[in-house]
């Protein structure tokens, strides 16, 4: 098996046992994007909409499918999903682009023209330090239109929790993951050492009005851990 057929394997496995409660927030996020779209003026053009971080995109295709969009991109770092999430997608009515590329890249491209009504990005940004954090939400406050929405699901820190004591708290998690076999729970510990910056959740919202976001909660996880926040410009 190679690295990456055996990474996704475990990936696969999180999603299927609901080890980081998947099931809730696709319905928040369902939900959430379900709210704006009634609150947009009768008449509004069809959306653009773009994932960053888009992965294999996990359990949002039947979403996307109802949704009214003019467009979907699918952006990741890691081009061997791509063809595995333009597959999950299948066919739609609306022209659809899966690109390999940086998050952190896109928002800050110059120009910043054309925007983007609907932004999508689950548990990638937290991957970014914590500097880079703030300029990705400039560089999206910039590449948003007027009355987008832009949805970050991830991984929180609790409210003045050190990445450390985060990374201690979630790795004792992790070890009672018994679906998966002790090996693929230190991978997953491996990874999450090695590459997880989440935000703290009181400090972020900070830097995200400073950028020019309004900032709401939409979902909370049971962990102190998972949530969904929904951006839109002030």
């Amino acid at each position: 098996m190679t690295f990456f057929s055996r990474h996704w394997s475990t990936y696969r496995q999180v999603l299927e046992h609901d080890l980081m409660e998947h099931s809730a927030l696709t319905a928040a996020i369902t939900q959430t994007i379900g709210g704006w779209l009634a609150q947009r003026a009768p008449g509004t053009p069809t959306l653009h909409a773009l994932d960053l971080g888009c992965g294999d995109l996990s359990l949002l295709p039947p979403l996307l499918r109802r949704l009214p969009l003019a467009s979907f991109t699918g952006l990741d770092l890691n081009g061997a999903v791509l063809p595995l999430a333009n597959a999950a997608l299948g066919l739609v009515p609306y022209p659809c682009q899966f690109l390999e590329g940086d998050l952190l890249a896109w928002a800050e491209a110059e120009p910043p023209e054309p925007t983007v009504d609907l932004l999508l990005s689950s548990f990638a940004i937290h991957h970014l330090q914590e500097p880079d954090k703030g300029r990705f939400l400039r560089g999206c406050r910039r590449r948003i239109d007027p009355d987008g929405l832009l949805l970050w699901a991830d991984v929180f820190r609790a409210p003045g929790e050190s990445r450390d004591t985060y990374v201690a708290r979630y790795s004792a998690r992790v070890h009672g993951w018994s679906p998966l076999e002790q090996e693929r729970q230190e991978e997953v510990i491996t990874h999450l050492s090695q590459w997880d910056h989440p935000a703290d959740p009181e400090a972020i919202v900070s830097q995200a009005e400073a950028a020019g976001w309004q900032w709401r909660w939409a979902w909370q996880g049971q962990h102190q851990a998972e949530a969904l926040a929904a951006l839109t410009p002030a």
